[in-house]
């Protein structure tokens, strides 16, 4: 994509009204960094957390973990009692099948693929000739979460994602799915992506910069990453836009041996604020998270607020959600549990919050205050956001795809300030100062 343009919209006074849907649902084929703390069993070198992992060759380098946390508060316990009438409601149509995890058991490939948006990026024959290799299960992985989410979105909204296939000549390529323009959702995107190649130099040194020790072999570094990533913008100013992006890179160094690690997050930037939608959010998360370590939900919540930060507005994007980079312990199979059991709230910590408020109404002035906080992700996406930044510097990257971030429509007003007492400011109170939600 060239350029980008941005439309100032005027909305008139209109509710939203669901649709029915058939039972039968057709599926279509288709950062700056926070300083790390130290947590418990974790030892700070330079600028980096080394985890102790307990893994087999313990001398091996352990990844950041995450920042120190903060004390759990239940404020929003009331909001959410009001509120879980409707959560139970959309429980039928927000359910997912039993993941992976719990069944203890990956499956066939062939079979799992049958159930995707897209034949995967990678030869099915290959995936099934390396399958317990962790390229192989993280692409089934991100494959099997872009179709759970597009399923979900679909039926919600009842229209239908375009999938999009497309390759990358220096190698690799990924599956971009895009619902623009539908009933609920203004653009909807789940996108698919596994490359490899060489990092640039530009790519190098943003790695370096991070702390990483990057030995290539006469200059070069040969790399595969792949990665799903999601951003959803419903035309309801009262449903929130949600993020999510789980990755996966790994690095080949100079005498053969790999780096790797994982990365990802999901949060959540209303446009007026819900404190049962807040709560459910992070309690669906804190929830997956409590299932590996007591510390990932504080110290990814903490981590998340820092990042998604629009520095020059003093404000976070969003009410925020986790995030963490460079995972890379205690060992690659823990870290792939927890990436998995991340992966898997996708669906219900945002589908329930898309129910409850899908027939409410909403003025012209709640569809403007929507597009000036819009003008603000696209400010933290293009100005900050580092995947954006390591996209744009990687040769071959799919523009498409990087910006598909970005709303169909947003808003700048000069020196724009909401009254003082109203839910704008309320809303805005809430990013300047972020609370604990659980």
């Amino acid at each position: 994509m060239a350029s980008i343009a941005f439309c100032c919209v005027k909305s008139t006074a209109q509710a939203t009204s669901r649709r029915s849907f058939s039972p039968n649902v057709k599926w279509f084929s288709r950062v700056a960094r926070p300083s790390p703390c130290s947590l418990p069993g974790t030892r700070t070198t330079g600028a980096r957390c080394m985890s102790h992992g307990a893994a087999a060759g313990g001398s091996r380098r352990r990844g950041a973990l995450a920042l120190s946390g903060a004390a759990a508060v239940t404020a929003a316990i009331a909001g959410l009692l009001a509120n879980n009438r409707h959560f139970r409601q959309a429980d039928m149509a927000t359910s997912v099948p039993k993941a992976a995890e719990e069944t203890g058991q990956e499956g066939d490939i062939l079979t799992r693929c049958r159930e995707f948006m897209s034949p995967p990026v990678t030869d099915v024959a290959v995936l099934q000739g390396r399958k317990d290799d962790m390229c192989t299960r993280m692409e089934m992985l991100i494959m099997e979460t872009q179709a759970d989410f597009c399923k979900a979105l679909q039926e919600v909204d009842g229209g239908t994602f375009q999938v999009d296939r497309w390759e990358r000549k220096e190698g690799g390529g990924g599956i971009s799915c895009v619902m623009q323009d539908g009933e609920v959702f203004e653009k909807a995107g789940v996108n698919v992506s596994v490359v490899f190649g060489h990092l640039t130099e530009e790519a190098a040194r943003q790695m370096r910069s991070r702390g990483k020790v990057l030995k290539g072999k006469d200059g070069k570094l040969p790399f595969c990453a792949m990665g799903v990533s999601s951003v959803i913008h419903p035309k309801n100013p009262h449903i929130p836009t949600v993020h999510f992006n789980y990755r996966y890179f790994e690095i080949e160094e100079e005498d053969g041996s790999k780096q790797w690690w994982f990365g990802g997050g999901t949060d959540l930037t209303p446009i007026y604020l819900d404190e049962g939608d807040a709560f459910h959010f992070h309690n669906t998360l804190k929830q997956a998270c409590d299932k590996h370590h007591p510390h990932y939900y504080p110290d990814f919540k903490k981590w998340c607020d820092r990042y998604f930060y629009i520095r020059h507005r003093g404000e976070t994007r969003g009410i925020g959600g986790i995030f963490f980079d460079d995972l890379d312990g205690p060992d690659q199979e823990a870290a792939f549990s927890f990436v998995k059991s991340c992966a898997g709230t996708v669906v219900p910590c945002f589908l329930p919050i898309v129910h409850k408020h899908l027939t409410q109404p909403f003025s012209e002035q709640e569809k403007a205050w929507q597009q000036v906080r819009r003008g603000r992700y696209v400010e933290f996406n293009l100005v900050y956001d580092r995947g954006v930044k390591f996209g744009l510097a990687t040769p071959g990257s799919r523009i498409e795809s990087i910006l598909m971030s970005l709303p169909l429509t947003a808003r700048w007003e000069y020196m724009h300030e909401p009254d003082s007492g109203t839910p704008e400011a309320n809303m805005l109170e809430a990013l300047r100062n972020p609370k604990e939600w659980v």
